[in-house]
């Protein structure tokens, strides 16, 4: 497929306004309960930064606040460069609806260095390839899950909402952009909020939810991201804890080779 014409593409597609603004509008395809899956809102954000003529780097870290519900429909974005510096470049970003401001983001860029390096972080073991696994079924599913396969290994949505309680909500899933699509740091920080709410997983039972905030790490370079293409990505989420309704999820995306793409870290609020 072209990528041009990829769903996800077509979703992130912005026109620009001058002085470091431009438009775009919600997608069908990325559709979740309430307004559009957080993921796709950190890509468009995201996409702001990389298409600004002052771009200088690629993504080393982004940072999405989601200050109110996203309607369906137009949206406008400001990208602003606060700082550039030698090897870093900082910008600040707001998203906004005909309500006032819907998500703010922080996002740095880096012009990264051949330099030692050596992971620490080691990926999940024993995890059967993609191939080995069935695809999660989409019947029922909010819109935004059909345009991903994901292949759980472990921790998929429970097959009932019973509230039996379980004991941990760790999940480890292969994910890729369904048509397949090229692996690029945009989908990337979309696949980073490609999990379920923990708190589905560890209670069993159904809840509102949505994130409040939401920072993810870039530990890829470009061309590790080329290399990966569209083959499918290991994802591995887990809470740490649930208190005063907020709950934490802290994720990892492993390339199919065993190399950390992408960390990420954020808070949610729920209501009993």
């Amino acid at each position: 497929m072209n990528t041009q014409s990829h769903p996800f593409d077509l979703a992130i597609r912005l026109v620009p306004e001058g002085e470091g603004c431009s438009r775009g509008a919600t997608s069908p395809a990325y559709a979740n309960m309430v307004g559009p899956f957080g993921g796709i809102t950190c890509a468009v954000l995201l996409q702001a930064v990389l298409m600004h003529p002052q771009r200088q780097g690629d993504p080393i870290a982004l940072t999405v606040n989601f200050a109110a519900p996203i309607s369906d429909g137009a949206f406008r974005i400001e990208a602003r460069p606060v700082r550039t510096n030698r090897s870093t470049q900082h910008w600040v970003v707001q998203l906004t609806q005909e309500d006032g401001v819907a998500a703010t983001a922080t996002a740095t860029l880096a012009m990264r260095r051949d330099t030692w390096s050596v992971p620490e972080a080691m990926p999940p073991s024993e995890i059967p390839p993609a191939s080995a696994l069935a695809p999660m079924p989409h019947t029922g599913a909010p819109a935004w899950v059909r345009s991903y396969d994901l292949r759980f290994a472990e921790g998929g949505l429970p097959s009932a909402f019973d509230g039996r309680e379980q004991p941990h909500s760790r999940s480890e899933v292969w994910v890729r952009d369904e048509p397949p699509r090229p692996l690029d740091f945009l989908s990337l920080a979309a696949i980073c909020d490609s999990f379920f709410p923990r708190i589905f997983l560890r209670r069993r039972t159904f809840a509102p939810v949505g994130t409040v905030s939401l920072t993810s790490f870039f530990h890829a370079d470009a061309q590790m991201l080329a290399r990966q293409s569209d083959r499918h990505v290991l994802g591995a989420a887990r809470a740490m804890n649930y208190r005063n309704g907020f709950f934490d999820q802290s994720a990892e995306i492993w390339s199919d080779d065993g190399q950390l793409l992408a960390s990420s870290h954020q808070i949610a609020y729920f209501r009993d």
